[in-house]
């Protein structure tokens, strides 16, 4: 067995160590994923200890495969956790990484971000958040990821294949350092259990959006969606935050971002949470302001923070359907009403029945799958006949993306407009964050200070004020709200305290706000103000995302069920200059029911790097506004038009509107 002690750098450099690291004992103090249904028969059984096995030399196939066999009994799933390095796992300044190649470098700080403990859901199983949303399906698969981008040049591609690293390619320097795809399955292949299969045989995964393709920043990232989307939801109401209550759950992963949004936008939020290690975890972090156990207790602190119009974020560890249930009985008034649980992923932890203890629910997914699943269903009526009562007294409530209309409506829960067609509930997309920021181009632009110096994110945010309250000076009309929202997001960012892990932030912006930031980030690493920056985004943005119900639900021609766009994004990203790509089967509301790309971008201060972030960078926004306009959205050809105008190369084909009273002689 290996005993030397190595050092970080040496640990990297060894790959899969030879001999074998001592097998490591289960930490029951880590939030752990729950164990997986047994879908595998006896034949799958085998080939999936066969495909984890080809990882290693043979003289150990022996001593792996009890154990091996082991995991796959009792987790549903093969994590070679006898592989986890001994090393804590954060994003380490950049200098700190063996690596001949500066982007290699940059690759491996945001993989290892993603697996910080502060940040990831299940550290351990290699999985981010959303439940399932994997970095790496085992072990193996990081260290010899880890190796490949310690070794490689600027003149190599390394190509991942749903977390596996298939290997270095020769490329030339212009090319991403690495390309990654994530569970592009044959489309009849694209089910639920289909994931649970191929997934436990060890050759897909999940990536979600940000997990699988490594630009996830922590909750910070859905926090700023989450606080223009409850922003511009009272709006809608015509109500001020102050005093005002929203009602929602789930504090894992993304959603755990929710309370510390409602802070920010100044509202009263109740999130229900029914997993007390992530709930602990939540308050620890700051990221809400107080835990509440009892169902009264959390009527009088509600009753009371509405008297007093207090700004504050309450956890209730238990499940939302109590909550929506009691607060009918006790006639609180709900404001804004939403859900962003795991419902993407209903019957592997994503969404809890009520009436059942968390330990019991476990249990039952793991050994009576289908008894679970009946209580999720009878769960999900139950959860919408109680927000049915609350928005008949004129709650607002919109499907935050999450899959839970979608599968509210395949329980047979009361959740379908009169059509029988389309849902009695608004995606937010369609009503908030689609017309008003993706049809103009705002989405999230992101990017992470590879230094860990708290004084350089200080610095960029500094800068990104500056370039956006210039830009704001001679904006028109139509995008002067989504500029001065962002500005005051940029200026509240330090004081609001969101870095969990890398030194990160995000801002929504349009493509000339991302290219003017870029190119005044890339002159200030010139200058050496700052260290080396990586650019990204969610792939929740613009153009990155084809998905119905969520990011392309406010597309109305009859093509928001095709991916054209995503896929067309990722491979003009790969030939403009991106650093990294990804393309993903599943995001936050499926697997099989989205397909989203996204990417990362080195800049060094380079001319180079100036090159790329303006060629990539316009086209990542104006993919999408061309799709959008296209599409007839009357935002989306203001914002194509516009771009038309200031770059001569670009020429898009706009719609002809057609008169609806001539329609309507047909």
């Amino acid at each position: 067995m290996h005993t030397t002690t190595l050092s970080f750098k040496d640990q990297i450099l060894e790959g899969i160590p030879n001999p074998l690291p001592a097998p490591k004992p289960f930490d029951a103090a880590i939030n752990h994923a729950p164990k997986r249904k047994a879908i595998l028969s006896k034949a799958e059984e085998k080939l999936a200890l066969k495909n984890a096995l080809r990882y290693f030399d043979k003289k150990d196939h022996k001593t792996l495969l009890p154990e091996f066999k082991n995991e796959l009994d009792t987790y549903g799933r093969i994590y070679m956790y006898r592989l986890r390095p001994d090393y804590k796992m954060y994003a380490r300044p950049i200098a700190e990484y063996p690596a001949k190649s500066t982007q290699a470098a940059a690759i491996m700080l945001m993989i290892q971000n993603n697996l910080d403990y502060a940040v990831a859901q299940h550290p351990h199983e290699l999985i981010t958040y959303g439940g399932n949303g994997g970095v790496f399906s085992n072990w193996a698969q990081y260290r010899l990821t880890m190796k490949y981008l310690a070794e490689m040049n600027d003149e190599q591609t390394l190509v991942m294949y749903s977390g596996h690293p298939m290997g270095l390619f020769p490329s030339h320097k212009e090319a991403p350092r690495v390309v990654v795809t994530n569970g592009m399955m044959i489309p009849n292949y694209s089910k639920p259990d289909d994931w649970e299969k191929f997934n436990a045989l060890g050759v897909t995964q999940y990536g979600q959006m940000t997990a699988g393709s490594y630009m996830y920043i922590g909750p910070q990232g859905i926090v700023h969606g989450t606080t223009i989307t409850v922003l511009n939801g009272f709006r809608k109401i015509k109500k001020e935050p102050k005093g005002h209550l929203f009602v929602t759950s789930g504090l894992g992963g993304m959603s755990g971002a929710q309370p510390k949004a409602g802070n920010i936008a100044g509202c009263i939020t109740v999130c229900a949470e029914v997993n007390p290690k992530i709930t602990q975890v939540r308050l620890d972090q700051g990221w809400i302001d107080e835990k509440i156990t009892d169902l009264d207790a959390l009527v009088n602190r509600v009753n009371k923070a509405k008297a007093e119009k207090e700004t504050i974020s309450i956890a209730y560890l238990g499940n939302v359907v109590d909550v929506w249930e009691k607060f009918d009985e006790a006639h609180i008034h709900i404001d804004l009403g939403s859900d962003q649980t795991s419902l993407h992923n209903p019957w592997a932890g994503g969404y809890y029945p009520v009436d059942v203890s968390f330990e019991d629910a476990n249990e039952m997914m793991a050994n009576q799958p289908e008894l679970f699943k009946e209580k999720v269903q009878d769960t999900l009526r139950r959860h919408a006949d109680a927000i049915n009562k609350h928005t008949a007294k004129g709650t607002y409530f919109f499907d935050y993306g999450n899959a839970f209309l979608l599968e509210a409506s395949r329980a047979g829960a009361n959740v379908m407009a009169e059509n029988c067609i389309d849902f009695k509930y608004p995606s937010y997309v369609q009503d908030i964050m689609g017309p008003m920021c993706f049809d103009y181009g705002f989405g999230p632009f992101r990017w992470v200070c590879a230094s860990g110096k708290a004084e350089d994110l200080a610095q960029t945010d500094a800068i990104a004020c500056r370039v956006l309250e210039d830009i704001k000076k001679n904006s028109p009309e139509e995008i002067q709200q989504q500029m001065a929202d962002n500005i005051q997001w940029i200026k509240g960012a330090q004081e609001n305290k969101l870095v969990v892990g890398s030194q990160a932030r995000i801002l929504y912006a349009d493509a000339e706000g991302r290219m003017k930031i870029a190119e005044a980030f890339n002159q200030a690493i010139k200058n050496g103000d700052i260290g080396t920056v990586v650019l990204g985004r969610d792939h929740h943005d613009v153009s990155g995302t084809d998905s119905p119900y969520r990011e392309t639900s406010n597309i109305y021609d009859g093509s928001r069920f095709t991916a054209d766009m995503a896929i067309q994004n990722v491979i003009g990203d790969s030939f403009r200059g991106a650093t990294w790509v990804s393309i993903h089967n599943g995001g936050g509301v499926g697997w099989g029911e989205v397909i989203n790309g996204g990417f990362g971008m080195v800049l060094d201060g380079s001319i180079e790097a100036s090159k790329r972030l303006k060629q990539m960078l316009f086209w990542d926004v104006n993919n999408g506004i061309s799709r959008r306009s296209w599409a007839r959205n009357e935002g989306a050809v203001f914002a194509i038009k516009r771009a038309m105008e200031t770059e001569p190369n670009l020429k898009v084909t706009l719609p002809n509107f057609v008169d609806d009273d001539l329609l309507n002689e047909v």
